[in-house]
C-alpha cells in the first residue's frame, strides 16, 4: 500500500533514506509535496540544490540574475564550460531535471529587489539563501521574518564557511548578526568551502520540512576548512533589531 502511494520506482530510490528514524514513507511524501526556493544558484545554490533534489523535494525555485562565466566553474558544479553565457538558473535546471525528472523545477532569471521578492518566493515552503551580496541577504531576510517563512542561511568567504536558520518568532534574524556585510568586491573562494556549507543548508531544509533532529536555529556555525574546525555559537536577538524585535513585541 505505501509502495502503491509513493510510487514503486521512487519508492525503490528513496529506499535507504526512508529507513531513517523519523523519515519514513510519510516523510517522504511530505517532501514531494514540499517547494523550496534557491536564491542565488552560484557555488553554495548548486550542491544545495543538487542534494535536495536528490532527497525528493518535489519543487524547486532557483532565483538568479546572472549568466555563467568561466570563472564560476571551479565551484558552481552545475555548470560546465558549455554553459558559459548562459542564465544560471537555465543551467541548472537542464542538469537537475535530469537528475530527477520527477520534480518540478522552477528557474526564474530575475534579479532579487524588495519590489519582486514577493511574487518571487511566495510559494515557498522554506528559503535558502545562497546569494553572494549582503544587501540582498537582508532585504531577504526581512521579507522571510515578516512572512514567517523559515530562512537558512549559508555564507563562505576562502576557506571559511559559515551558516544558520532563522525561524521566524522563534529565533534571531540576519539583522541580528549584521546591520551590513562587507563590502562588495572580488573574494577568494576554493570550491570545496560553499560545498561544504550547502551540505549542511540541504540537511537544514530536510529536517524543517520533516520536522526531525536538531537545526542550527538560534545558533552560527563557522567553520575554517584550512585548519578544519567547526564552532558553533549561540545567537542572541538585539532588543533594537528593526526587523524581528518588532515581530516579537506583536506578537
Amino acid at each position: 500500500m505505501k509502495e502503491q502511494q509513493l510510487g514503486a520506482e521512487l519508492f525503490q530510490r528513496y529506499d535507504r533514506q526512508m529507513r531513517l528514524w523519523g523519515w519514513g514513507w510519510e516523510g517522504q511524501e511530505r517532501l514531494s509535496r514540499a517547494t523550496v526556493a534557491v536564491c542565488g544558484i552560484g557555488g553554495l545554490g548548486c550542491p544545495c540544490a543538487l542534494y535536495l533534489a536528490a532527497a525528493g523535494v518535489g519543487t524547486l525555485i532557483l532565483i538568479d540574475s546572472d549568466r555563467v562565466e568561466i570563472t564560476n566553474l571551479n565551484r558552481q558544479i552545475l555548470h560546465t564550460p558549455a554553459d558559459i553565457g548562459k542564465p544560471k538558473v537555465q543551467s541548472a535546471a537542464e542538469k537537475l531535471q535530469i537528475f530527477n525528472p520527477q520534480m518540478t523545477i522552477v528557474p526564474i532569471e530575475q534579479m532579487i529587489t524588495e519590489e519582486t521578492l514577493l511574487q518571487l518566493v511566495k510559494n515557498a515552503d522554506v528559503i535558502v539563501d545562497a546569494l553572494d551580496n549582503y544587501p540582498t541577504r537582508l532585504l531577504l531576510n526581512q521579507y522571510a521574518v515578516r512572512q514567517g517563512k523559515p530562512l537558512v542561511h549559508g555564507a563562505i568567504y576562502g576557506w571559511e564557511g559559515r551558516a544558520t536558520t532563522i525561524l521566524p518568532g522563534e529565533t534571531p534574524c540576519l539583522a541580528c548578526l549584521f546591520e551590513e556585510g562587507p563590502p562588495p568586491g572580488t573574494f577568494p573562494v576554493v570550491g570545496v568551502t560553499p560545498g561544504l556549507i550547502a551540505m549542511i543548508q540541504a540537511s537544514e531544509v530536510l529536517k524543517i520540512l520533516l520536522g526531525i533532529g536538531v537545526t542550527l536555529a538560534g545558533r552560527y556555525l563557522i567553520t575554517d576548512q584550512h585548519t578544519m574546525t567547526f564552532t558553533t555559537i549561540p545567537i542572541k536577538r538585539r532588543p533594537d533589531c528593526s526587523v524581528c524585535s518588532a515581530l516579537v513585541l506583536s506578537g
